[in-house]
């Protein structure tokens, strides 16, 4: 059997101003459910709904860790990390959409 890789990804909400890290096995469908309100408790309450960075790992348990890792980050190295994959800080849903 193969094993199915996985996405870290960061939503957040219309000003930027707060961010929520996941991880996930089926980047569209959750993007889509964070979108639609309903993602987690925490996004839905600070209406984090805008998909602004991703990336792919092989496997889910790469990803899992890349997921804790990121969470411990200071707001700094995120927001670096976000302008430099997406300077425009764009939602990106509608090009994870077009993959699927």
């Amino acid at each position: 059997m193969r094993a199915k890789g996985g996405y870290v990804y960061i939503v957040t909400n219309q000003y930027r101003t707060t961010l929520y890290i996941g991880v996930t096995s089926n980047l569209y469908a959750r993007a889509y459910q964070h979108k639609s309100g309903d993602g987690s408790e925490f996004t839905k309450k600070y209406q984090c709904y805008d998909l602004v960075y991703f990336e792919f790992h092989p496997n889910i348990e790469s990803a899992i860790i890349r997921e804790k890792q990121l969470k411990k980050w200071k707001r700094a190295w995120k927001d670096r990390l976000i302008s430099e994959f997406n300077p425009t800080w764009a939602d990106l849903f509608d090009q994870v959409s077009e993959y699927q």
